[in-house]
C-alpha cells in the first residue's frame, strides 16, 4: 500500500475523532454528576504520613570463647642404672699407746699487794679549827645597856675551797639573839687555810663584859 494513499484514508480520521469526542463527553458527565467535586475532596483531605522506624538488627553472639590447649610435657627420660660402689670393710686400728706422763707442777700464784689502808674520813664538821686570819666581834653597845656582862655564841661556817667563809649559821645563843648580828659580822671576815675542797667547821665565841 502506497504510504500517500494511506495518510488520505479517512476511515484513520474518523476514529481519532470519535476518541476525542467520547472523552470530551466523559469529561462532561464527570462535572455534571459531581465525580470531579469528589475527586478534589479526596485531594484535599490531610495525608497522615508514619514513619517507620528502621528494624536495628540484633548485635551478632559473641565469639565462642578459645579454647586453651595445655600442652603436655614429654616424659623426663628413664635415669640409667648405676649400680652402688663398693664399700672396703672398715680396717681396725690398733689401740693408741699410752706413753708415761711426767706431770708438770702447777706455777706458782702471783703475789698480790695488799691495797693501802684506806685514809682517815674527815668529820662532817669540823670543830677547833684555828683562822689565820680573823676579825674579833665587838661587845654590843645595846648589851651594855641592858647590863649583860656575858655570854657566848656557837656558829657553824661554810668554808670553800680558797678557805674563805661563805656562810654563817648560829647553832646556839645565850642570850638569845644578843650576840648573833655581831657574830656573823666578824666572822664572815675569817679566812682559813685553803684546802681545795669545801668543808664546814664549827667555832665557839664567847663575850666578857670587863674585856671592853
Amino acid at each position: 500500500m502506497d504510504f500517500a494513499r494511506q495518510q488520505r484514508d479517512p476511515t484513520r480520521h474518523l476514529i481519532g475523532i470519535a476518541f476525542v469526542v467520547l472523552i470530551h463527553a466523559i469529561v462532561i458527565y464527570a462535572l455534571v454528576t459531581g465525580l470531579a467535586r469528589k475527586a478534589i475532596e479526596v485531594i484535599k483531605k490531610p495525608l497522615n504520613a508514619t514513619i517507620v522506624e528502621e528494624i536495628k538488627a540484633p548485635p551478632p553472639p559473641p565469639p565462642p570463647p578459645k579454647k586453651i590447649e595445655i600442652q603436655k610435657l614429654p616424659p623426663p627420660p628413664e635415669q640409667p642404672y648405676v649400680p652402688p660402689p663398693d664399700i672396703p670393710p672398715p680396717v681396725m686400728e690398733a689401740p693408741p699407746v699410752i706413753a708415761a706422763v711426767t706431770p708438770t707442777p702447777p706455777p706458782a700464784p702471783p703475789v698480790i699487794a695488799p691495797p693501802p689502808p684506806p685514809a682517815p674520813a674527815k668529820p662532817a664538821i669540823r670543830r677547833g679549827i684555828k683562822p689565820i686570819e680573823k676579825v674579833e666581834p665587838i661587845y654590843p653597845r645595846e648589851a651594855i645597856r641592858a647590863g649583860i656582862a656575858k655570854g657566848n655564841v656557837v656558829a657553824r661556817l661554810q668554808i670553800d675551797e680558797k678557805g674563805l667563809v661563805t656562810e654563817v649559821q648560829i647553832i646556839e645563843s645565850n642570850p638569845p639573839h644578843v650576840f648573833d648580828r655581831e657574830v656573823i659580822r666578824a666572822l664572815k671576815q675569817w679566812r682559813f687555810t685553803a684546802e681545795g675542797e669545801k668543808f664546814v667547821g664549827e667555832v665557839e665565841v664567847n663575850f666578857t663584859l670587863k674585856d671592853e
